[in-house]
């Protein structure tokens, strides 16, 4: 017996039907079966579903920003882990935020897979994962931009005495991963908070739309812990950096003052603290980069929270997140443009990269150089 697939006008129409029903407009998270609903958030049902060219999209700048990022942040483990000119504990510093960049790439694959799926492949547990490797590298690169503050902050203050041994910033190091685990295992494991699809539905965070006091709290946690006090840290440390620069430069020209010479940055001493001053700015740059990208993000979740959800569209949510992918790939090009020893190892080992960079003739330890500074108020 023949089946009707419309009551009025018979199997005929059937066709028909077929055609209407693919320009019906879905909502967001109607491809997800009714077992994983749970997993999108009411505010997103209120958004038709986005286009499969714009996942499509989403897809093809994630897997340049992969490329990227494999390759920058490669180098600069590679380069800074076996080179002997950079085998310091300051630039362990520096393959540990590479590290963490790299964490943050891993998550790269798993959004591309998830926009040609156009939601989340695993469902609440690929949900998961994607979200423990964008906590772990998120709030590890912030406490890393803190480690690397200090490290700048210590060493041009004091260069004597204040520079960090590799028992040092080995400790240093532990204390990023231990920094950013509460907040990554306590949602992933329920206990407080969790992980849910956000934007186009192909990206997860930490929920913060969940309307109890508890979800709020957690927010503000989060909010503070991942976002505000790194900020305040390096802030800290870097109004510090600049402070002892600036009394550096004073004390330079009054000695120059009273032996009665134009400057007395030509010598030897100066030129090192030419070098570890290039390396601050290099580190002040890759902050000026944290707060770039991950500030938006912020924004976004404490809205999502205390304001006006409206605004929170799904492009609107997209964009921070793809703003801190981009940042986790140029952080290891800002090192080639301005690091000297990294360039000079760059010019060496990837002459093809078109990097010249003179080798200076006294650099600090820091930057791999067997020099020291001297203590600018040593020099007055």
């Amino acid at each position: 017996m023949a089946t009707n697939y419309t009551d009025d006008i018979g199997p005929v129409a059937y066709p028909l039907k077929m055609v209407s029903q693919e320009v019906i407009e879905h909502m967001l998270g109607w491809n997800i079966p009714e077992e994983h609903q749970e997993l999108v958030q009411e505010h997103w049902r209120n958004f038709p579903a986005v286009s499969k060219y714009a996942h499509f999209l989403l897809a093809l700048i994630y897997t340049f920003l992969l490329l990227a990022s494999i390759s920058g942040n490669g180098i600069v483990v590679w380069i800074f882990s076996t080179s002997k000119s950079l085998r310091s504990a300051s630039n362990m510093f520096v393959i540990n935020l590479a590290v963490f960049d790299m964490l943050m790439m891993l998550e790269m694959p798993l959004l591309i897979i998830n926009s040609f799926y156009q939601r989340p492949v695993g469902y609440q547990l690929g949900c998961d994962i994607y979200g423990v490797l964008g906590s772990l590298s998120g709030i590890g690169g912030a406490i890393s931009n803190v480690v690397i503050a200090y490290d700048r902050y210590k060493t041009i203050s004091s260069p004597l005495d204040g520079r960090l041994n590799r028992v040092q910033a080995s400790l240093l190091i532990l204390f990023t991963w231990l920094w950013a685990l509460p907040f990554t295992f306590l949602p992933a494991f329920r206990i407080w908070g969790r992980f849910v699809p956000e934007g186009f539905l192909t990206t997860c965070s930490f929920d913060y739309f969940t309307e109890d006091q508890d979800t709020r709290v957690f927010v503000m946690c989060i909010f503070a812990w991942s976002y505000c006090i790194p900020m305040l840290l390096i802030c800290y440390f870097y109004s510090k950096l600049f402070g002892a620069v600036r009394l550096h430069e004073r004390m330079l020209k009054e000695q120059a003052k009273k032996m009665n010479v134009k400057s007395l940055a030509a010598n030897k001493e100066d030129a090192g603290k030419s070098v570890e001053i290039r390396i601050a700015k290099v580190a002040f740059t890759i902050f000026f980069l944290f707060v770039c990208s991950w500030t938006p993000y912020a924004f976004v979740t404490m809205i999502g929270a205390f304001g006006d959800r409206s605004i929170l569209t799904p492009v609107a949510t997209m964009i921070p997140a793809v703003c801190a992918k981009i940042v986790s790939c140029i952080d290891p090009w800002v090192y080639a443009i301005n690091h000297p020893r990294y360039r000079a190892e760059l010019q060496k080992r990837l002459p093809w990269m078109g990097v010249r960079e003179s080798e200076p003739d006294t650099v600090s330890t820091s930057s791999g150089a067997t020099a020291q500074t001297q203590n600018p108020t040593a020099e007055a």
